[in-house]
């Protein structure tokens, strides 16, 4: 591999896209082998202030918060508190949600971190949609309400499937937010903090804004040039459904309910340390035989609408076959992304681990920027 010549490719995509306007700004950073090949900060973190994008500079997780909440439950495994097969009602035991004929279902541990448990999306759903009229917050809006009282709207609603039956992407993380509080008796919040956190030493991440001068402001895309959302606005997403309901001041409101699947405010750097710590076997937070049980496709064949190609683990995507998913990743590469313009991806067969942080939803989520980011990165290694 050529230094120069990855960050020259890296550097030609991120130039390119912020001349485009398909951006506002990022933070990108690659890690190969254990050692920090890229890292640039570009663009600005608000546009309007004139503020460059930093190193540090603090963005809004949305899902990105899922593979923490995921890890934190694994530590639990690990310390013997918590088993993938236990009912979610052994600990939770006013979430009994029922199945679409109204008999009562059986929700697992397993199920929740899968996205097998029968739950969805408010935003995956049409307009008016159950959750809609229940109530159900996504976790990214301000709602003015408590985790439990978003948990009991959520049970109200019959679930789509039968758990283990098919794969919906879906609030499921959130529910075991609220599971990781009970057993661990704290805040989710403090839980987190225990368990993740502090034993990694991620000093800007956490369920609201560690240094609010520090956060990113929040951009959606529009023409000629992505526009500022300041207060709580919708954002369109698939055709045919409901979009996302994205209340950028949550990251500061102490009162707002911790959404295990999209809540958590901090740096691309802290996030990079997480996955290369999860790559190289999980010490010191999880032994190795349950990253290995993390990064095993739990799904089988199930398909995976919107994801051709990939399987899913305890927590994020697996990729099984690049061809079908049209990716120059490894088969076995981890991948998620989060809404508010974030993607990441750790493919342990190159010892490769980036985060790709933006305040520009959804180009920094699912937009051809992320196409071209990677191509360009595998490029620049396989040189």
């Amino acid at each position: 591999m050529n230094q120069y010549d990855l960050q020259a490719r890296i550097d030609e995509v991120i130039d390119r896209t912020l001349a485009e306007k398909r951006l506002v700004g990022a933070v990108i950073k690659v890690s190969l082998d254990g050692r920090l090949e890229y890292s640039r900060a570009a663009g600005f973190a608000n546009r309007e202030s004139n503020e460059l994008m930093q190193d540090d500079t603090l963005f809004r997780f949305a899902s990105v918060t899922k593979p923490i909440v995921s890890t934190a439950a694994l530590v639990l495994v690990a310390q013997g508190r918590l088993r993938l097969d236990d009912r979610v009602d052994r600990w939770l035991p006013a979430f009994q949600p029922r199945l679409p004929n109204g008999e009562p279902a059986t929700l697992t541990i397993r199920h929740l971190m899968t996205h097998t448990a029968g739950l969805t999306y408010r935003f995956f759903q049409e307009d008016n949609g159950s959750y809609e009229r229940a109530g159900v917050s996504d976790g990214m809006d301000q709602p003015g309400i408590t985790l439990e009282e978003n948990l009991s709207r959520l049970a109200s609603v019959p679930l789509l499937y039968e758990p283990g039956t098919e794969w919906k992407y879906s609030i499921a993380t959130d529910v075991l937010g609220a599971v990781i509080a009970k057993v661990t008796d704290s805040p989710l919040s403090e839980a987190i903090r225990s368990l993740i956190t502090e034993p990694l030493g991620l000093h800007d991440t956490g369920f609201t804004a560690v240094d609010p001068e520090r956060l990113a402001a929040v951009y959606i895309n529009d023409t000629p040039e992505p526009r500022q959302l300041q207060d709580e606005g919708s954002v369109a997403f698939l055709q045919g459904t409901a979009g996302f309901r994205l209340a950028p001041g949550r990251a500061f409101d102490e009162s707002a309910f911790p959404s295990g699947g999209a809540g958590m405010v901090g740096s691309a750097g802290d996030v990079l340390k997480l996955l290369e710590t999860l790559r190289l076997g999980g010490a010191p937070l999880l032994p190795e035989r349950l990253v290995r049980e993390m990064a095993t496709n739990q799904i089988g064949e199930l398909p995976m609408l919107y994801w051709p190609g990939r399987g899913f683990g305890l927590g994020f995507t697996l990729l099984k076959d690049p061809i079908a998913a049209g990716t120059p990743e490894s088969a076995g590469t981890w991948r998620m992304g989060g809404t508010y313009g974030h993607t990441w991806f750790v493919d342990p067969a190159k010892k490769l681990s980036v985060v790709a942080f933006t305040n520009t939803a959804l180009e920094g989520m699912s937009g051809q920027f992320t196409v071209d980011l990677c191509e360009a990165i595998y490029k620049g290694i396989n040189k």
